[in-house]
């Protein structure tokens, strides 16, 4: 049986009680709701960038693991918009072929973020990939698998600007001694 505690860490459930209900219920958006402590540095920001709309260019490998060098091209849209004060995200990812989403979730006491995909093929949400932003590149691994098989998976943001950046995804069988670059997105801002 889940309880509410499995819900709330300890720290959330003390903010929650030392806060009046009426305090809470009057400004949900609050920052002194979200956090008690200082934040500014911890990672927690790393994503802020990314929340708006977005156009994508995505080039996708035909075929993985098989030493291809054949690209498939297509367009799609990204939507994205902060969760829990910002100790989260969630995107929307949208083509032709391809619906899902992706959710983010920051670790304060790990200063990592968890990046977790589903996709409307069949409304699972993945494993997650684990990272952080160093230097203006963001950098995700995680386990998964490829046709059965179990891979590492590598995500990397980098070329960020206010207007666009590169995000790339690596495969590897041999669990990270060679990575194969499966898909590339150029993804740029939506002019309103």
């Amino acid at each position: 049986m889940t309880t509410r505690r499995d819900f709330l860490s300890g720290s959330a459930v003390a903010l929650a009680l030392a806060w009046p209900a009426s305090r809470l219920l009057a400004n949900p958006t609050d920052p002194a709701l979200m956090h008690d402590h200082d934040d500014s540095n911890d990672g927690r920001h790393d994503f802020d960038f990314f929340h708006g709309r977005w156009q994508v260019h995505n080039r996708r490998l035909k075929q993985r693991h098989a030493g291809s060098d054949q690209w498939d091209e297509f367009p799609a849209t990204l939507d994205c918009r902060p969760l829990l004060g910002g100790l989260g995200n969630i995107d929307e990812y949208r083509s032709a072929d391809v619906l899902g989403l992706t959710l983010r979730l920051f670790d304060p006491q790990q200063r990592q973020w968890s990046d977790r995909w589903a996709s409307a093929r069949d409304g699972v949400l993945g494993l997650p990939a684990f990272g952080r932003f160093r230097d203006g590149i963001g950098r995700f691994v995680g386990e998964d698998s490829d046709g059965g098989r179990r891979i590492l998976a590598r995500a990397t943001w980098s070329q960020i600007t206010a207007n666009g950046f590169v995000w790339e995804q690596a495969a590897s069988l041999d669990d990270g001694t060679t990575w194969e670059t499966n898909w590339i997105m150029h993804i740029t801002r939506s002019t309103p």
